[in-house]
C-alpha cells in the first residue's frame, strides 16, 4: 500500500473527478427498494447508504463529484439536494446530479459503462487528470487518496480496489481478481460460481469493490470503444475491466487497514440479510465500523427532530433500551428495546418488546407488540398485539417476507394488504393504535 505525502495527495485529489454510480435497483432487497433506489436507503439511524461514498470523497479531499442516477431517484435526489449542496462551486467544489437525460442516446443508461459514456461531455468539461469511479451502495470508510497515489506511482492505466472476502461470500456475488506478485491483475471474472482463491489463503478470494481509478484519456477511449460493440452489456465488470486487462496495464489496490494491515469493514448491503446485519453491526460495544470517529465524519442531511425520549418507570412498564441505538424524535413509552436500531421519529407504545430489529423512520408500534429479528420499513403502523418474527408460518400467512436467514420484512403496503384481506384479524385488538402520545 502506498501512503503519499500530504502535499502530493492534495494535488492528486484536486486533479480527480469522482463519479458515483447511484442508479441501482437493488432487486435482492425486494420490497425495501420498491419505491427508491438502493443508494437512497436509510442506514445507521440517520444516514443514507450513498452518504458513505460521498463522505469518503470529501474526507479524502476529493470535492468534484458527479452522481449518476436513474432508478426511482426522487428520494435520492431530494436527499442530495438537502444534504449535499453545501460545497462551494466558486472554489471548484461541487456535487453534480447526472440523471439519464438521453443527451447522446435515445435510451436510458444501459449499464455502468454506458452511464459514464453518456456523460463524457461532463467529464471533458471538468478536465480532470484522473477519474475515480465508485459504487454508491456500499458501507465503508476509505481514504481514496492512497489508492490515487498508488495508481500514479505504478503507471497503471486502471487501478481496481480489491478486498479479501471468504470464498463462500464471493461466489456468484462479486467480481474476482487474480493478481501476480506485483499487484498486476492477470484475470478477472464477474460473479463466478467458483471464485479463484488467494495463493496465500485458500479460504479467501480477492473481490472487486467496484472502485476504479482511471487516467482520464484512457477511460474516455475505453468508453468510446465499448459503445461501438453491439453485443456488449456496456458494464464495467462484464466488459470494460476484462478488455483493459487483456490490452492494458491494470493493477489492484488492496484495501487494508494502514496500521494493522487487516481487512477493514466493507459491506455490500444488497440483500435483506446484509442490510439487517450491517445496521445491527453498529450497535456492538466495539463496532467494526466506527461512525463516532470525529476524524472521519459521515456527512448527511437529517430532519431536525427533538431528542429521543423514554417514559414510564414502573416494574412492568418501563421505557428502556439496551445495546441499542435510538435516533432523534423517538418516544419509547413503557416499552423495551434490546439489540436494535431505531431511526428517527419512531414511537413504541407500552408493553411492547423490540429485539434484534431495524426500525426505519416514521414507524408507530402499538401496545403489546413483539418484534424479533425484523426490518420494519418506513411509515409502517404496527397494530397493537401483533407478533412479528415469533412464528414464521404466521408471518408468511400475513404476507410478510422472510429472508434466507430468517429476517422478517414488513412494509406499509403489506400491512395495508393484510387489513384488506384478513378480516378475521380485524376482530381482535389489532389495527387499533393507541391515541395518546405516551400510552
Amino acid at each position: 500500500m502506498v501512503t503519499a505525502t500530504s502535499r502530493y495527495v492534495s494535488q492528486l485529489t484536486k486533479d480527480t473527478l469522482a463519479l458515483v454510480l447511484a442508479g441501482g435497483k437493488g432487486t435482492r432487497l425486494c420490497e425495501l427498494t420498491e419505491n427508491q433506489s438502493k443508494p437512497a436507503l436509510h442506514f445507521g439511524g440517520k444516514f443514507r447508504v450513498v452518504d458513505f461514498s460521498l463522505s469518503n470523497c470529501v474526507n479524502s479531499g476529493i470535492k468534484q463529484i458527479g452522481i449518476v442516477t436513474q432508478y426511482k431517484a426522487h428520494s435520492l435526489l431530494r436527499h442530495l439536494s438537502q444534504g449535499w449542496s453545501h460545497l462551494n462551486r466558486d472554489m471548484g467544489e461541487f456535487v453534480e446530479l447526472l440523471p439519464a437525460t438521453q443527451q447522446c442516446s435515445t435510451s436510458w443508461y444501459q449499464g455502468t459503462a454506458d452511464a459514464l459514456f453518456q456523460n463524457i461531455a461532463f467529464i471533458e468539461e471538468q478536465a480532470p487528470q484522473y477519474v475515480l469511479v465508485l459504487a454508491g451502495d456500499h458501507i465503508y470508510k476509505m481514504d481514496y487518496a492512497d489508492m490515487l497515489a498508488q495508481h500514479v506511482q505504478s503507471g497503471a492505466d486502471l487501478t481496481i480496489g480489491g478486498i479479501e472476502v471468504p470464498i463462500s461470500e464471493a461466489a456468484n456475488a462479486f467480481g474476482v481478481m487474480e493478481v501476480d506478485d506485483t499487484g498486476r491483475v492477470m484475470n478477472f471474472r464477474e460473479k463466478p460460481a467458483d471464485p479463484s482463491a488467494l495463493p496465500d489463503d485458500p479460504s479467501m478470494a480477492l473481490a472487486s469493490m467496484g472502485i476504479y481509478v482511471f487516467s482520464t484519456d484512457f477511460l474516455i477511449n475505453e468508453l468510446q470503444k465499448d459503445a461501438q460493440i453491439l453485443d456488449s452489456k456496456h458494464d464495467f465488470g462484464h466488459d470494460i475491466v476484462p478488455q483493459c486487462i487483456a490490452n492494458s496495464e491494470v493493477h489492484t489496490f488492496r484495501f487494508r487497514d494502514t496500521v494493522t494491515q487487516t481487512r477493514p469493514y466493507w459491506k455490500d448491503v444488497g440483500t435483506l440479510d446484509a442490510f439487517w446485519q450491517a445496521n445491527i453491526d453498529l450497535i456492538e460495544v466495539t463496532p467494526k465500523l466506527d461512525i463516532y470517529d470525529d476524524s472521519w465524519p459521515i456527512w448527511t442531511y437529517q430532519k431536525q427532530s427533538p431528542p429521543a425520549k423514554f417514559v414510564f418507570n414502573n416494574e412492568n412498564r418501563r421505557g428502556s433500551a439496551t445495546d441499542s441505538m435510538v435516533s432523534g424524535g423517538c418516544i419509547i413509552s413503557g416499552a423495551t428495546i434490546d439489540r436494535s436500531l431505531l431511526f428517527f421519529d419512531v414511537r413504541v407504545h407500552s408493553y411492547s418488546n423490540i429485539k434484534e430489529s431495524v426500525i426505519l423512520p416514521n414507524v408507530e408500534i402499538g401496545r403489546d407488540v413483539d418484534i424479533n429479528r425484523a426490518i420494519i420499513a418506513e411509515g409502517c403502523s404496527i397494530p397493537s398485539g401483533m407478533k412479528i418474527g415469533v412464528d414464521h408460518d404466521q408471518d408468511r400467512a400475513r404476507g410478510f417476507r422472510i429472508s434466507l436467514n430468517g429476517i422478517v420484512l414488513v412494509t406499509k403496503k403489506m400491512l395495508q394488504n393484510l387489513r384488506e384481506h384478513a378480516p378475521w384479524e380485524q376482530n381482535s385488538n389489532m389495527y387499533q393504535l393507541p391515541k395518546q402520545l405516551h400510552s
